[in-house]
């Protein structure tokens, strides 16, 4: 039996690869700092339930015959699993090499890039394939709300039919390694890299895939449309191989409407319409009918973690919301105007470099989106360790903001930000906390609705 290990398994990535090779009947051990510093308790639960075997992160995981161990781009030599690993002349590889591996491995596969809504695009697709009975295996990197019940932690769906749904990672590079099926590109928008940067590697993308799929509604994805092999969505252009409107809301969702029937969503946001385009062609492109897909989406709950409703009390919502980049953060605020109340926003910046390369663009999104009585609080970045150069702050994004008339407070830490909500939030207010990289920040959002009077 092969035997292999993680180095910080708590991450979403992570931990849906082990249990993936743990299903396949792999020995699968495991640390994370997280777990050593008693966070994360029920991801760590989870994977024990499954028979993973997680360890303190002091190298005491990696045994003589241990065959890998699997890291993330983060992790550094000087952590104890990885200088045991090298000390036992151990093979250590990347992640990302593990998941092109699996990837690549099925005949149908269908692998989700862009720069925003990879994860609810994979949830629907992954959703849409198990509901109709084609047995996907889906790798995702977000928790799906549909599959809270099932044994182990729901970023994955364990099937043994022939097709394989991933999220493709651009930040990395670690997307140059798929060869798709069917390669995605959602959007392109402004992240971890330049637009020029983004257009380069998702066109590269797109022509190593068998199928390609393009947002026509995207100004940033045109160029990849001169590729032959390209199908595309919408929500604005008829002219799309799919393409859906008439959005009217319900007390329940949004309808819609596609090639002249009706269909219904669970989530709000235009951003959620385009989704749901793009995972209705991915299907109709693997043989199922379009309306059948998308009459199957009527079922889905969506994402942990994506604009996602923590609870209500004293007439205050709390909500729970991943936006990191700038147009994430458009979309969700964009959705949330479409409902009566005041904003109170924390934002929690993630990483040094990202907001070097793009934080004054998330607080123009902010500015954008925002009304006169909304308010954004930030702490200070957050930082997951390693060589870093903390040349700019959250300080400095707020002060920014300020000079655009946004009311806004810095915090030096997420304590004196969580007692100022309390102090402040009445009645009507939406509460919502938003960040990425930070496993605590739902429990950060729970904490927030119990001290809630």
């Amino acid at each position: 039996m092969t035997k292999v290990s993680f180095c910080g398994i708590s991450g979403s990535g992570m931990s849906a690869l082990a249990q993936v090779l743990k299903a396949k009947g792999f020995d699968v051990s495991g640390s994370d700092r997280s777990f050593d510093q008693g966070k994360d308790g029920l991801s760590k639960k989870a994977l024990e339930d499954i028979g993973v075997h997680i360890f303190a992160q002091d190298g005491s995981s990696i045994k003589p015959d241990t065959d890998f161990l699997y890291v993330s781009t983060a992790v550094e030599e000087t952590i104890p699993d990885v200088k045991k690993a090298l000390e036992l002349g151990i093979t250590i590889k990347k992640r990302s090499d593990l998941l092109a591996e699996i990837f690549n491995s099925y005949p149908k596969s269908v692998a989700v890039g862009g720069t925003s809504g990879k994860t609810t695009l994979t949830a629907m697709i992954g959703y849409i394939l198990d509901t109709l009975g084609q047995k996907p295996l889906v790798i995702n990197g977000g928790l799906l709300k549909n599959y809270i019940e099932q044994k182990g932690i729901p970023n994955v769906i364990l099937n043994d039919g022939d097709i394989c749904v991933a999220e493709a990672d651009e930040s990395d590079g670690s997307i140059e390694k798929y060869k798709a099926y069917i390669g995605i590109v959602n959007n392109i928008t402004l992240d971890h890299k330049s637009i020029e940067e983004l257009q380069k590697i998702f066109d590269d993308f797109i022509k190593k895939s068998k199928f390609g799929i393009v947002n026509l509604d995207c100004a940033h994805s045109k160029v990849l449309l001169q590729n032959e092999n390209v199908k595309t969505f919408s929500i604005t252009n008829q002219a799309a191989d799919v393409f859906i409107h008439n959005i009217k809301p319900l007390k329940d969702g949004l309808s819609y409407t596609l090639r002249g029937k009706t269909f219904r969503l669970n989530l709000i946001g235009a951003f959620n319409a385009s989704n749901a385009a793009a995972a209705i062609l991915a299907c109709e492109i693997l043989g199922i009918d379009a309306f059948e897909a998308a009459k199957a989406l009527e079922g889905f709950l969506g994402t942990k973690r994506r604009l996602d409703l923590i609870g209500q009390k004293g007439g205050i919502t709390v909500i729970d919301d991943f936006a990191h980049n700038p147009d994430k953060v458009k979309a969700s605020v964009s959705a949330l105007r479409d409902y009566d109340g005041r904003l109170i926003i924390m934002f929690q910046p993630h990483g040094f470099s990202p907001m070097r390369l793009m934080g004054r663009q998330i607080i123009d999104s902010f500015a954008a989106t925002f009304q006169k009585d909304d308010i954004l609080l930030m702490p200070e970045i957050f930082y997951a360790g390693g060589s870093v150069n903390k040349d700019i702050s959250s300080k400095d994004l707020i002060d920014y903001a300020l000079s655009l008339g946004l009311n806004a407070l810095f915090f030096n830490t997420r304590d004196e930000v969580r007692q100022y909500i309390l102090k402040e939030a009445k009645q009507g207010d939406r509460i919502v906390i938003m960040g990425a990289r930070d496993n605590t920040l739902p429990d950060f959002c729970r904490d927030i609705l119990e001290g809630l009077k």
